[in-house]
C-alpha cells in the first residue's frame, strides 16, 4: 500500500527537499537576490548621500565634510552610523541664529544702561543723566513722575501729559 504525503514533491527523485534545491538553483531566487542586493546598493548611496547633504548642514570645514562623506562611502552603513554618532549636534544656521540672538541681546542690555548722549552709566527709573544733565524721559508737570511717551495723561495724578510739540521742544531744550 503507498501512501503520498499531501506536503512531498512529485518528483521521481529520491530527495525529500527536492523542491526547495530546485528553487535556490532556479532563476526567480537569482532574480531576487539580485533584487535585494540592488536594494542594498541603493540604501547604501543614499545614506552616502545623506551624509553628505547632513555634513554640509553641520560642518563648516570642508576637510571634514569629505573625511565623513569617504567614511560612509568606504565602510557602508557603519560609515553613516559612525557620522550619526559623531556629528555636531547642531545646524551651522542654528549656531549663527543663536549667535546673533545673543548679540542683539547684549546689544539690548548695553543700551538700557547707557545714557544715548555722553555714555555714562544710568539706572532705568533715572530721569535725566546725571554725568551730562541729559533728560533721558519726561516728567509730569504736576506731580513730577516719569512719563512714557505713549501716555496721554498721568496715570498718578491724571495731568494731561504735553503735546507732541512741546515734547520735542522740552527734550531739545535741556539736550543742548
Amino acid at each position: 500500500m503507498t501512501t503520498s504525503l499531501p506536503l512531498a514533491a512529485s518528483s521521481n527523485s529520491d530527495n525529500p527537499l527536492g523542491g526547495v534545491s530546485d528553487f535556490f538553483s532556479s532563476s526567480t531566487f537569482h532574480a531576487i537576490v539580485l533584487l535585494v542586493l540592488f536594494f542594498i546598493g541603493v540604501l547604501w548611496l543614499a545614506l552616502v548621500f545623506w551624509t553628505y547633504k547632513d555634513a554640509k548642514r553641520r560642518i563648516d570645514d570642508p576637510v571634514l565634510v569629505g573625511v565623513s562623506i569617504v567614511t560612509a562611502l568606504v565602510f557602508p552603513f557603519v560609515g553613516a552610523l559612525v557620522y550619526t554618532i559623531l556629528r555636531p549636534p547642531e545646524y551651522l544656521d542654528d549656531v549663527r541664529e543663536r549667535e546673533l540672538e545673543i548679540r542683539a541681546m547684549e546689544r539690548r542690555l548695553g543700551e538700557e544702561g547707557m545714557c544715548p548722549g555722553c555714555g555714562g552709566d544710568i539706572e532705568p527709573d533715572f530721569i535725566a543723566c546725571p554725568h551730562c544733565a541729559r533728560r533721558l524721559k519726561l516728567t509730569c508737570s504736576r506731580c513730577r513722575s516719569a512719563l512714557k511717551p505713549e501716555w496721554r495723561l498721568c496715570p498718578y495724578c491724571e495731568a494731561p501729559t504735553p503735546t507732541q510739540q512741546q515734547r520735542t521742544m522740552t527734550l531739545y531744550e535741556t539736550s543742548s
